[in-house]
């Protein structure tokens, strides 16, 4: 093929852009005219409707005679019209046929019309062999590809292959979605509020499509990012929607903070049509751009972003730094405008949610103002809500209160032993033991006493932390895992006191000794009452008896229990597992739980996530067991139970989570202890809820002059306190001390460890001290909750205090350097003679310097040429 001379008819009939012309033809100047035919072909699929009977046009005109009678000849292959209903490739929501009247959106590289198809029939030979996937690299590079006119045996199948490929997947819409979707298809921003399962993502796909159609018509670039909350729905909406429609005719990638990709955004970013990435990526690039470091990414160069849970749209969250951006350029475009010069393009948004919310409001007024400030911060000209009618599937929901157990002996022991420690650290708590008030004032304590260099409180502050937190647990799950968390607890400590690698042994102190004898006293009598099932919490038997009822009273059970720790996540797994009577029922549970490393229960990574929920979709587990991490977003497989075990959060949250039982006849249990206060917080949060329904339909049916002043000025607002909040910090920035005023020692001892000179900073975030008078100062143990990072670095083990055992960080491996990485709230920081505590390094008003990583290389090499010489 004379892949110069139809590159550049193309170019002229529309169906090839000037910028595929260019990269065509550098193919062509660098690899040849087998690669330039191969780009051509993988580019002209993409465009809309239409091009197939213009390519044959092409081929007319510039001679190539034979490629054009090998498309559009005769054929003996069996007549498209014997196709089968059974091969109907229509995807519905709910997987059923498309309702009489309902939109269809195809993946139509072929034009989808009967027009853009030789009338003799003469494609379906190629539509039934297997295809070229032009998007296949490996496909790609092992074809044969030929030289003018032989490429007409080879190419014209898979041109024709190509060009049905696409008629694979379709997308129809029901006539709720495309209501909703309608304002987008025209151009303007907009908020789609539906709820969990009604299709967001989908109506997303639809919108996106026709976007880059429509610019694609016009001759005009497109740009789309989805932007994400959560790293695993980076994959979820690559995988199940945006690729999976859209693969055959854009280029679709992802990247999140899991991927080797983000290091290369800018060229992701230029190189594709689609990009489904977390928000903090984009936001990094786009501070990059700003501030010059590099080239970055820019808001001109997208065209539209869809922003999912865009409820997260709020002062500090992530998805707030990208729109503020978008706002300041606006109202820079306004002053633009009115100067006569050309605005800086800004990109369509379209925000997706389940539930806005109302920010904590007690009245319609307050209620009405935090939808608006959403949709000022999305900049929305409408949020678009639609009822479901028949089809909106509402869980039967009931409140199972539980009476407190009138025996426990079992907390009594717990209680008996924090009380003693009471009179040991000689303090007096102003609230009951084993509830959040209680941890609220024992944390209070430990930092206290941890600023005073009181070391007596402070450990007894810690031991009663866990305490607490063991009879927390014996309310919501067994007495033998509270006992098992409390027994590790202190095998825990103890290991750091008597670990072989700490030499000489570390000093156990006269506090540290009677707590360790106090828990060894009562341990066997914790043990004992823990076999006994006539005293367990009556919230486990409730739990029971709902689990039997729904997998006993239904053909086929799938349910989710949501909980609010970890910890209670997995023992509640554990005890389903091991109770013989569920599994005699079919129940098959399995715990899912968050990746972030703020708890001290180890986290699950993403793959673990995914296996789990993977699992979920087909049947191998039926019952999940879940904190809040699968409340929102995640693309979790029908329910027809969910059950809240002593969780209540916000009306976001309870919407979420009621919203994952939508299958036919589900049912939403909440479990509560009597007098726990969980069902009246669930109350407020159905009267929120309504509240919630009342305020969007105000916004709805407000005029439309009031609701864009109303908008306007609540953008004004935020732009105001967004300066504001920047001069603070560039303030904060102007006086920020100098590294040597500042001086850190030990939080669980109070030995002096170093100064601010010795910390350097790797990658603008860890921070590390790497000299050589404090590696005296610490030893080193094993890492017990390792986990694999995909990045330059690695932590190898727990960097501890040489004289108490205190952590005081992990030790990186950095590009074959060991680094000692310091956690600041392992420290007391003295800063101008006043001792504190502080919990991020953000929250330190210092500038260390980049650690030097050469010098410090060579000082290594050094070092190691004088051990090989002694």
């Amino acid at each position: 093929m004379k892949t110069s001379d139809v590159c550049l008819l193309c170019v002229s009939e529309g169906i090839l852009t000037t910028e595929d012309e260019e990269i065509i033809k550098a193919k062509i100047e660098h690899k040849g005219e087998r690669n330039g035919a191969r780009e051509l072909l993988g580019r002209i699929v993409r465009f809309p409707p239409g091009w197939f009977s213009t390519f044959l046009k092409v081929l007319q005109d510039t001679d190539h005679q034979v490629l054009y009678r090998d498309l559009t000849g005769e054929s003996d292959g069996d007549d498209l019209k014997g196709k089968s209903d059974d091969d109907d490739p229509c995807l519905l929501i709910d997987g059923t046929k498309p309702p009489e009247g309902a939109v269809v959106m195809e993946e139509e590289a072929t034009g989808g019309r009967s027009s853009d198809v030789p009338v003799d029939g003469t494609l379906n030979r190629s539509l039934t062999q297997s295809p070229l996937d032009l998007y296949n690299e490996e496909q790609v590079k092992n074809k044969e590809w030929t030289n003018g006119s032989d490429l007409s045996a080879t190419g014209s199948n898979d041109i024709t292959a190509a060009a049905a490929a696409s008629k694979k997947d379709e997308i129809v819409l029901r006539d709720y979605q495309m209501e909703v979707a309608r304002p987008a298809l025209e151009g303007e921003n907009i908020i789609i509020c539906l709820p969990t399962g009604s299709g967001k993502t989908r109506v997303a796909v639809y919108i996106t499509k026709e976007h880059l159609d429509l610019r694609m018509r016009d001759k005009q670039p497109g740009k789309v990012v989805v932007l994400v909350n959560k790293v695993p729905l980076v994959e979820q909406h690559y995988t199940t929607e945006f690729w999976k429609f859209l693969k055959h005719k854009y280029r679709v990638e992802r990247v999140s903070g899991d991927s080797q990709l983000k290091i290369s955004f800018t060229e992701i970013v230029k190189n594709n049509d689609i990009i489904i990435c977390t928000a903090q990526i984009l936001e990094n690039f786009l501070d990059r751009s700003n501030n010059g470091d590099d080239e970055g990414v820019q808001l001109s160069d997208l065209t539209l972003i869809v922003i999912d849970e865009c409820h997260h749209t709020q002062k500090g969250g992530v998805y707030n730094h990208i729109m503020m951006r978008y706002l300041k350029q606006k109202q820079r475009n306004v002053r633009l405008k009115k100067e006569q010069k050309e605005p800086v393009p800004i990109p369509q948004i379209l925000g997706l949610t389940a539930s806005p919310g109302v920010g904590g409001a007690n009245k319609m007024e307050k209620a009405e103002e935090h939808i608006l400030r959403i949709c000022a911060n999305l900049d929305a000209f409408r949020i678009m809500t639609r009822s479901l009618g028949a089809k909106k599937k509402e869980p039967h929901k009931n409140i199972a209160t539980i009476e407190k157990r009138n025996e426990d002996p079992f907390g009594d022991v717990l209680k008996g032993i924090m009380n003693d420690i009471h009179v040991h650290a000689e303090v007096n708590p102003t609230c009951d033991l084993g509830t959040q008030n209680y941890e609220q004032w024992v944390v209070q304590k430990e930092q206290n006493a941890a600023k005073e260099e009181n070391q007596k409180v402070r450990v007894c502050a810690e031991h009663l932390r866990q305490y607490n937190e063991g009879l927390q647990l014996s309310y919501t799950i067994r007495m033998c895992d509270a006992f098992s968390f409390l027994d590790k607890y202190h095998l825990e400590e103890m290991k750091k006191k008597v670990a072989p690698e700490v030499d000489p042994p570390i000093q156990i102190t006269a506090t540290e000794r009677f707590l360790f004898n106090l828990f060894k006293e009562n341990k066997m009598k914790l043990r004992e009452l823990a076999t006994h099932p006539e005293y367990e919490n009556k919230s486990l038997s409730e739990l029971r008896k709902k689990i039997l009822q729904e997998f006993t009273g239904r053909e086929t059970a799938r349910g989710i229990i949501f909980t609010k720790t970890r910890r209670s996540a997995i023992a509640l797994s554990q005890w389903i597992q091991e109770n013989p009577k569920f599994e005699e029922v079919g129940v098959k549970a399995c715990h899912v739980i968050g990746g972030g490393d703020q708890s001290v229960v180890k986290p699950m990574t993403n793959a673990e996530q995914r296996d789990v929920l993977n699992k979920f979709r087909n049947g191998e587990v039926n019952l999940l067991i879940a904190t809040t991490v699968a409340e929102e977003g995640l693309d979790i497989a029908e329910c027809n139970f969910v059950i809240r075990y002593g969780l209540v959060t916000n009306e976001i949250a309870m919407i979420q989570a009621r919203g994952r039982g939508r299958a036919e006849d589900s049912s939403y249990t909440l479990v509560e202890v009597e007098g726990s206060g969980v069902a009246a917080r669930e109350s407020v949060n159905e009267y929120r809820e309504k509240m919630m329904s009342k305020a969007i339909d105000k916004v709805k049916n407000m005029e439309r002059v009031e609701y864009d002043k109303k908008i306007t000025e609540c953008q004004i607002q935020a732009i105001l306190e967004e300066r504001v909040r920047v001069t603070k910090k560039k303030v904060k920035g102007v006086r920020q001390e100098s590294p040597s005023k500042v001086k850190f020692s030990c939080r669980g001892c109070s030995k002096p460890v170093c100064s601010g000179e010795d910390i350097q900073i790797i990658e603008r975030m860890h921070r590390v001290n790497v000299s050589e008078k404090f590696s005296e100062l610490f030893s080193q143990r094993e890492n017990t909750s390792l986990q694999e990072r995909l990045l330059d670095y690695e932590t190898n083990g727990v960097v501890a205090c040489k004289d108490c055992g205190k952590s005081w960080g992990s030790m990186m491996l950095y590009r074959g350097i060991e680094c000692p990485c310091l956690h600041i709230k392992n420290f007391l920081v003295k800063l101008n003679e006043k001792t504190k505590n502080y919990n991020k390094w953000s929250e330190l008003a210092i500038q260390f310097p980049p650690f030097d990583y050469i010098e410090h290389a060579r000082m290594v090499a050094q070092n190691s040429e004088d051990e090989e010489t002694m």
